[in-house]
C-alpha cells in the first residue's frame, strides 16, 4: 500500500510546481504594471470606432441559416474526401459506397428541405 500512494508524489509535485509558476506570473504582472484609471480608459473601444447607441443590434436569422448550412457542407467535404481514399481499397468498395449513399441521401433531404423553406432565396 506504501509504494501505491508514492506514484502520486511525482504528480503532486507537478502540480504545486504548476499552480506556483502561474500563480507567481500572475502576482509579478500584478506588481509590475501601470496602473492609472481614466474615464477614457474605461469606455468600450471596437475597432478604433467610438461607440454610438445602444449596445442591441438587430441581425436576419437568414445569415444564421447561411453559416448553418455552410457548416453543413464543409462537414459534406470532409468527409468525401476520406472516403475517396478508403473507396479505392480492396474489399471496401461496395459497402463505402452504401454508406455515401446513405449520406448523401441525408444531406439532400436536408438541402430539400432548406430549399422549400426558402432559406436558399437571396432577396
Amino acid at each position: 500500500m506504501h509504494n501505491y500512494f508514492d506514484s502520486y508524489v511525482g504528480l503532486a509535485a507537478l502540480l504545486v510546481a504548476g499552480i506556483g509558476i502561474v500563480g507567481g506570473g500572475l502576482a509579478a504582472n500584478r506588481m509590475l504594471r501601470p496602473h492609472s484609471p481614466t474615464a477614457e480608459k474605461l469606455t468600450t473601444y471596437e475597432c478604433g470606432v467610438d461607440p454610438v447607441g445602444d449596445g442591441w443590434a438587430h441581425s436576419y436569422i437568414r445569415y444564421y441559416v447561411f453559416a448553418y448550412l455552410y457548416v453543413v457542407f464543409a462537414v459534406d467535404a470532409v468527409f468525401l474526401f476520406p472516403w475517396a481514399t478508403v473507396f479505392s481499397a480492396p474489399g471496401f468498395g461496395a459497402t463505402t459506397l452504401g454508406e455515401m449513399f446513405v449520406f448523401l441521401a441525408f444531406l439532400a433531404v436536408g438541402l430539400l428541405y432548406a430549399g422549400r423553406k426558402g432559406v436558399l432565396s437571396w432577396t
